[in-house]
């Protein structure tokens, strides 16, 4: 039997309703749900769900794609969706005129599944939820919440400029690290290059003549000779670095303490920290903004957080609210961590001599400033906890803008010291024997 799908208005009540009936006919579904005390506004048969089949995918457009939807893509998405429901264009035609607009690949494989799914009577937050890799349980509960309230144009808006905000300051971060990063690259590459060829020819001429080396030139002779024997170690340490954390990050202890050393690490510790504080404000203030219930909210703000002392951090302070308590009292008391056998670990490693020490005296900083905090107590009691943690999102943001650039002017003359001084020690190596020669010479 068919499946119809309806919107309809409670007469006694006048609340809208969304739901499906069987009916042999469209005459007979119209007649039940006007039977049930309903006022029809709009009534569409269901298609089977057959036909979403992976060969009528390969029909409709769809292409071989891996991995998730770029951050930058769903962002400009996000932008067009809301411009052409603000213009007042239906959702599924705007659907399928931003999928003809993008290019063959995850962003438009989703899309066109979600214009088959809502065909086939989902709403658009049902449908999105169906493509994970496009759109994440923040994307869909933003959605749900925007239907819910039947103000979609206005949700899309926020969400937009959430998104743009973001990788705003992603871009920020990730820019201040390209310069830092390609210096020290070329610096390796020039300095592995003389310590493999220059220098092995130095020690043939000083062999030659066999003259008692200085020490400087024994020490650098000593570095090439290892340089020459095990090159393939200048990229299988970082490598096998890389690696070694990756497996220490699957067990959940270790995960935990690997997220701690990076808030409290010496320079960049800040950075990371003042940089979750600021995407989880800003999330849980646009949840809570469009309609999202606070539980909901916090979930979503846990699992977007990316760390997991935040993670632990905003799970008991959603336990907490179960309990029937506020925010700002176990936002402020759960915020200090415990201690880390490996956090303590990485800091011996990364800080020799003084990183077991400096830990011991850091570790119970909290990760939430009094400033949060107060601005939360506030917001609860004015009923605008929303816009408070817009204010700190704000705030936070200006001030890894700011810290972005002190680091980034502070590695310039730091990077020049180092090139300066390796450059120099290989220069004053070489020639210190040279001028031992042309004296002997003489």
């Amino acid at each position: 039997m068919p499946t119809f799908q309806y919107e309809a208005i409670d007469a006694a009540t006048g609340k809208e309703i969304r739901d499906a009936v069987e009916a042999p006919t469209e005459a007979e579904a119209q007649a039940t749900i006007r039977a049930m005390g309903y006022m029809v506004t709009k009534l569409k048969a269901q298609k089977p769900k057959a036909a979403a089949s992976s060969g009528n995918k390969q029909k409709a457009g769809r292409t071989f794609a891996m991995g998730k939807v770029k951050g930058k893509e769903l962002t400009l998405f996000t932008r067009q969706l809301s411009i052409l429901q603000d213009a007042g264009l239906p959702i599924l035609r705007s659907l399928k005129v931003l999928a003809q607009m993008q290019k063959p690949g995850r962003l438009r494989n989703s899309l066109l599944d979600t214009c088959d799914e809502i065909e086939g009577g989902s709403t658009l937050s049902e449908a999105m939820s169906k493509s994970p890799k496009a759109f994440d349980r923040l994307y869909c509960n933003m959605i749900r919440a925007g239907e819910a309230g039947g103000a979609l144009e206005v949700i899309l808006r926020r969400l937009s400029e959430f998104m743009e905000r973001s990788e705003a300051l992603k871009r920020k971060v990730k820019g201040a690290m390209v310069y830092p990063i390609v210096v020290v690259s070329v610096a390796v590459g020039i300095l592995s290059f003389i310590m493999m060829t220059i220098v092995p020819q130095f020690k043939k001429i000083f062999d030659d003549f066999g003259s008692t080396l200085p020490p400087m030139t024994e020490t650098l002779i000593s570095i090439s000779n290892f340089v020459v024997n095990y090159w393939y170690l200048i990229p299988a340490i970082p490598f096998g670095f890389n690696m070694i954390i990756k497996g220490i990050k699957m067990i959940p202890y270790g995960r935990f303490g690997w997220d701690l050393f990076t808030l409290k690490a010496p320079i960049f510790g800040q950075l990371v920290e003042k940089n979750i504080m600021s995407r989880s404000c800003r999330t849980l203030g646009t949840l809570l903004s469009s309609g999202v219930p606070i539980l909901e909210a916090l979930n979503i703000t846990k699992e977007t957080s990316g760390n997991m002392m935040f993670e632990k951090l905003f799970q008991k302070v959603s336990d907490s609210i179960r309990d029937g308590n506020a925010i700002a009292k176990p936002l402020k008391e759960f915020s200090i961590p415990p201690f880390n056998v490996v956090a303590w670990l990485f800091w011996t490693i990364f800080c020799p001599g003084i990183g077991a020490l400096l830990y011991l005296t850091k570790y119970k900083l909290p990760v939430v400033d009094d400033l949060v905090v107060n601005m939360v107590d506030v917001g609860e009691e004015s009923g605008e906890l929303d816009t408070m943690l817009y204010k700190v999102a704000d705030t936070y943001d200006e001030e890894v803008a700011v810290l972005t650039e002190s680091l980034t002017s502070l590695m310039e003359p730091l990077l020049i010291i180092f090139l300066g001084g390796a450059v120099g020690f290989i220069v004053i190596a070489l020639f210190l024997p040279l001028i031992k020669l042309i004296t002997d010479l003489s």
